[in-house]
């Protein structure tokens, strides 16, 4: 019986220390998790301030040349030089082609001599109309006769003017046989070569100038947008500075912004109706040309600035299932609740809150998971809404 009995009882002791293990690795969990079940969750929180917000939208569009000019023949001729390199920067005024000046030349000369002849018929005239107005005086000739005279002094003298216009048309030819740039900027290839018959009215360009500095970025604006703009800056919920605002620019493939900031130089007045959208044009410099005409951008064009705005970071905000958007607001007891928002645009990687909060509101950032209605929490990392640039 005694052997028995001491049995029994080693049996009880190793049943309890089994369960005193159990009970440690059941508190180890708690410790490790920094609190005991059923105590406050631990969340990350932001208190939001009003700031002034510069409001701004990124709009998709084209680079377009700022200038282009074809270049075209105004005379009929053979080309006798092409001047240029085909590729490279010419400056306006600079001489591209050499068309055959021999007829023309010819016709300057022509032109020279007809103008000659009416000077001298001219010069006749007038001695005969001075001696015919002595002689009508004494009736030596009739007046019929002097008048005649006078009538072909005056075709004379016509007869200058339609030779000295004659002559500066032919001198005007002869120039236009050499063809000049009309603008500074990049010619492209040419599609003549040395003895081309060019004439004056051909459909072909001889070549094509692009100034590539400046540079024009066409975007497009929803009309819709830029109607809720113009409401706010009416409202005075939105100042807007200077006329030409400023405009950035992410080239499509660069992954980064342009080195340059450009200018917005004029909306359209204008709504597209295949696309419901408003034309708007901004004007960048191009001194390294690395824009071409052509390329797909992004720009971000400031559309004015928006005083006392409040910021959350975009993972703050959830979405309820039908849509609508709500944030988790911590009360002065610590107790979290979810309140209903409506949000603007984006601002960097924050929503811009039109309605819902106020300053000084503690809105749940991270923790979000954990949480329910009227939770207690334990602010983990309080922080201040970093201003907005």
């Amino acid at each position: 019986m005694p052997v028995q009995r001491m049995g029994r009882s080693a049996s009880i002791l190793m049943a309890l220390a089994v369960l005193l293990a159990l009970g440690a690795c059941d508190d180890k969990p708690k410790q490790a998790g920094g609190h005991a079940q059923g105590g406050p969750v631990p969340v990350s929180v932001v208190t939001v301030e009003r700031q002034p917000v510069l409001l701004s939208t990124e709009l998709p569009g084209r680079t377009s040349a700022y200038r282009v000019a074809e270049v075209r023949p105004q005379v009929s001729g053979i080309v006798l030089k092409r001047l240029f390199e085909e590729g490279t920067d010419v400056k306006a005024g600079q001489q591209l082609y050499q068309i055959d000046p021999s007829t023309y030349q010819a016709a300057v000369q022509s032109a020279n001599a007809d103008l000659a002849k009416a000077r001298a018929t001219l010069k006749s005239t007038e001695a005969k109309a001075v001696r015919y107005a002595d002689l009508v005086q004494i009736n030596a000739v009739s007046r019929q006769d002097y008048d005649d005279v006078v009538a072909t002094q005056d075709q004379a003298r016509a007869q200058v003017l339609v030779a000295q216009a004659a002559l500066e048309t032919a001198r005007i030819n002869l120039e236009y046989t050499k063809v000049y740039a009309p603008i500074s900027g990049r010619i492209g290839k040419s599609s003549m070569t040395e003895g081309a018959l060019v004439t004056a009215n051909q459909t072909a360009a001889l070549s094509t100038i692009t100034q590539l500095d400046p540079m024009y970025v066409d975007v497009s604006q929803s009309s819709a947008e830029l109607m809720r703009l113009r409401q706010a800056v009416a409202a005075g919920t939105v100042q807007q500075g200077e006329a030409q605002a400023a405009v950035r620019l992410i080239v499509d493939g660069a992954g980064k912004p342009y080195a340059q900031d450009g200018k917005l130089k004029f909306s359209d007045v204008t709504v597209d109706q295949s696309t419901g959208a408003v034309q708007l044009r901004a004007v960048f410099p191009n001194p390294a040309g690395e824009l071409y005409p052509g390329l797909f951008v992004r720009a971000r064009v400031e559309q004015g600035t928006r005083d006392n705005a409040i910021l959350i970071p975009q993972q703050a905000l959830v979405r309820n299932p039908d849509g609508s958007a709500a944030v988790w607001v911590v009360g002065a007891d610590n107790h979290v609740a979810p309140r209903p928002v409506a949000v603007g645009t984006a601002v960097g990687d924050k929503w811009l809150v039109e309605t819902g909060l106020e300053a000084g509101d503690r809105v749940v950032t991270a923790g979000l998971q954990k949480i329910r209605p009227g939770a207690e929490v334990s602010i983990a990392a309080p922080v201040a809404a970093a201003p907005q640039p």
